[in-house]
């Protein structure tokens, strides 16, 4: 393995402490939030909330992030590029949260959340400050301050544990589940003003905002914000969709209906992320480190291995999840909500599918073809929307989760093409299809198999993923020794 493959693994294990934390936060609040919120409905209106706040940030963020790293390699000065983006974040998100002021009744009828307009002002106080604090965390990233970028992340995810847990437990009961999504939104309001205040040095501008500069950045940027704010219609429309659309005024008690399917799905869905784990660990080291490598004569063959390892590892998660489901699904307290686990190895899946493309789409950014990441993206929206429309009245959240596998394979082949034709990465495409054709054969003959004790079932499963580890190991090594007798 080279020395720069080492660094970017080293560096996703820092960033992948704080990502994974964060991730665990949601993980393990499930328990939590599935035992207080005896109703699936209420804990459907947290995640339709969330799911909210994770499209209005990437919508809000515009791409600057991106924008960021590619310019501070082309213009050579930092701080101005820093100061362009960051101002620019300020005053978007200032309207934005303006808006919000102004109209959260009106917005809060609008998305069925009747007399809650407390619940958008929340909403979005928090999009805005993790909005804005985005940028200053990935100078940190650039700078490749990753411990620092940890510790900061870490004491927001503590305050937001600690809160939670004084809150939820202390003060709601099943009685009152209102005040528990009050109690949860203000707790991440809390945690979420954090980051500003341990990053408030980098709010001293060391330079002015350079309107020429900006126009640049907009224009590689823009492709990137309509990828990313498709992107994030296929992450969480459903939930979206799920509730609008099951939702009929003229049934009574449809919208309790409609939020608790939200909430089945919502729960089974966290089961699933532990591959979106290892991939937002992952994005955070490997967006800088593939920049860095632009102007490394063997930066194909860095790509390569990157992909290689990651599809190797993706395919371990996948595994690990899905044959041990008995064990995961206990994180959702409540039994009730147990009928959506089967969901999970679809979804699983279908995040495997998001990373190789996540891992693909660099071409693109390297490039400086960032249309061709809007297109895919709009693509993938597209199908994704139609998909739960047509669906989801008849087969409800199973509709969700067919799309998402469907969007994301189709993602992952439409970037591969289309970045052999404009940016040729020599990706070894038989690894791929032996990894993952081994991970699902394995699962699949794992399930057909049962044994009358519940231990047995276990140790064979595990058996099986223990034999494909060691394996995907000694192949990987074997590989790399025969690439690089030297090191």
């Amino acid at each position: 393995m080279t020395s720069p493959l080492k660094r970017l693994f080293g560096q996703t294990a820092i960033y992948g402490l704080s990502s994974i934390l964060g991730r665990l936060l949601n993980y393990l609040l499930v328990p939590l939030y599935t035992a207080v919120f005896v109703d699936p409905s209420d804990y459907g209106v947290v995640s339709e909330l969330y799911a909210w706040v994770a499209f209005l940030i990437v919508l809000l963020t515009f791409g600057m992030e991106t924008a960021f790293f590619k310019f501070i390699q082309k213009e050579g000065s930092k701080e101005k590029t820093f100061a362009t983006a960051l101002v620019s974040l300020l005053f978007v998100n200032g309207i934005f949260f303006l808006v919000v002021v102004l109209f959260n009744k009106d917005l809060a009828r609008l998305l069925l959340f009747e007399h809650h307009g407390e619940y958008i002002l929340l909403l979005g106080a928090i999009v805005a400050i993790d909005a804005i604090s985005s940028l200053p965390l990935a100078k940190l990233r650039a700078e490749e301050k990753a411990l620092r970028f940890s510790l900061i992340q870490f004491s927001s995810i503590g305050v937001n544990i600690a809160l939670n847990l004084i809150l939820m437990l202390g003060f709601v009961s099943s009685d009152n589940p209102e005040r528990g999504v009050l109690y949860i939104l203000l707790a991440n309001l809390i945690a979420s003003l954090v980051k500003p205040v341990l990053l408030y040095k980098s709010f001293r501008l060391k330079s002015s905002f350079d309107q020429s500069l900006f126009k640049k950045m907009v224009l590689y940027s823009f492709p990137l914000a309509i990828a990313g704010f498709a992107g994030i219609i296929n992450e969480t429309i459903d939930r979206i969709l799920l509730k609008q659309m099951l939702y009929d005024p003229l049934i009574p008690d449809s919208l309790n209906y409609a939020e608790a399917q939200v909430g089945i799905y919502s729960a089974s869905y966290k089961l699933a992320m532990l591959v979106t784990i290892f991939l937002q660990a992952f994005r955070y080291a490997a967006e800088p480190f593939f920049f860095n490598q632009m102007n490394n004569e063997n930066k194909n063959q860095i790509y390569v291995k990157v992909m290689n390892a990651f599809i190797g590892l993706v395919s371990v998660v996948f595994l690990l999840v899905a044959l041990n489901i008995d064990i995961f699904k206990h994180f959702i307290q409540n039994e009730s909500y147990w009928i959506g686990l089967r969901v999970v190895p679809i979804l699983l899946l279908a995040n495997v599918f998001l990373g190789i493309y996540y891992n693909q789409s660099i071409w693109y950014k390297l490039s400086g073809e960032t249309r061709f990441g809007a297109y895919i993206a709009l693509c993938g929206a597209c199908i994704t929307v139609l998909i739960n429309v047509l669906f989801i009245p008849k087969y409800g959240y199973m509709a969700c989760a067919w799309a998402t596998l469907i969007v994301y394979f189709f993602q992952m082949l439409l970037s591969y093409f289309l970045g052999q034709r404009h940016y040729p990465i020599p990706y070894n495409i038989w690894k791929f299809f032996l990894y993952i054709g081994v991970a699902l054969g394995i699962y699949f003959f794992a399930i057909q198999i049962k044994f009358d004790g519940f231990y047995w079932n276990l140790a064979f499963r595990n058996s099986l993923l223990f034999i494909f580890v060691i394996s995907l190991f000694y192949f990987e090594r074997k590989k790399d020794t025969q690439e690089n007798p030297s090191d």
